[in-house]
């Protein structure tokens, strides 16, 4: 079998056996690469993140992780952790979520987490720049096949947030999440907008103002 090179399936969908895609992603020079691995296609995601992107899926961890704690939900949050279901699937989201009683169910340890033995997560979250039209597209079809109960898409460019609930392998839009009862997704965008002009510690405090109130209305 003829191999792929690097510069044939580096940040595009592209024909590939499951061992092409465990070769490529094991090479240490995508150590830093993101893999997904969908309907016998991979993509190795090796663009560089810009300040905008690393700054947006730094204040969307925070306002995610302050929500909970301030409504008593337990939640595990990791970040760029890889979902392999061995031979079919592999998805790499920027951050996912266990949360309430699944936060216990969460994957540990060194190795990619192996979802013939553990749950998917709750929510997957891709902070999209140069790639909004395949994490609404091709990704957004993985991560229904891979379960996943909610999936968002945080534009980058608009400070947008463009949020599935994803049921029977098939999804659908929402204004406010379902994972996490009450968060209102036109908040974190108003925070993402805000981080812009603001550092991180006013936006922080401003989130952590509006959680409160409707946490008390």
């Amino acid at each position: 079998m003829v191999q792929l090179t690097p510069a044939q399936v580096t940040n595009a969908w592209v024909p590939a056996s499951w061992e092409e895609f465990v070769r490529l992603t094991d090479d240490p020079a995508y150590a830093k690469a993101k893999g997904y691995y969908f309907n016998q296609q991979m993509r190795i995601e090796t663009v560089g993140v810009g300040p905008d992107h690393a700054g947006d899926n730094g204040i969307i961890h925070v306002a995610i992780t302050l929500f909970c704690a301030l409504r008593g939900i337990p939640v595990r949050g990791l970040i760029n952790a890889s979902y392999r279901k061995a031979g079919v699937q592999e998805a790499q989201p920027d951050i996912s979520y266990y949360v309430g009683s699944r936060a216990a169910l969460a994957p540990q340890g060194r190795a990619i987490a192996n979802l013939d033995e553990v749950p998917p997560s709750d929510l997957a979250i891709e902070i999209a720049d140069s790639s909004l039209a395949d994490d609404l597209g091709t990704k957004r079809l993985l991560y229904e096949e891979l379960d996943v109960a909610e999936y968002w898409v945080v534009d980058v460019s608009q400070s947008q947030i463009i949020a599935f609930q994803i049921a029977n392998q098939g999804s659908r839009r929402i204004p406010v999440s379902q994972v996490l009862p009450g968060l209102e997704l036109s908040v974190l965008q108003a925070a993402l907008e805000q981080s812009k002009q603001a550092e991180n510690s006013q936006v922080v405090a401003q989130l952590m103002a509006q959680f409160q109130r409707s946490r008390e209305a």
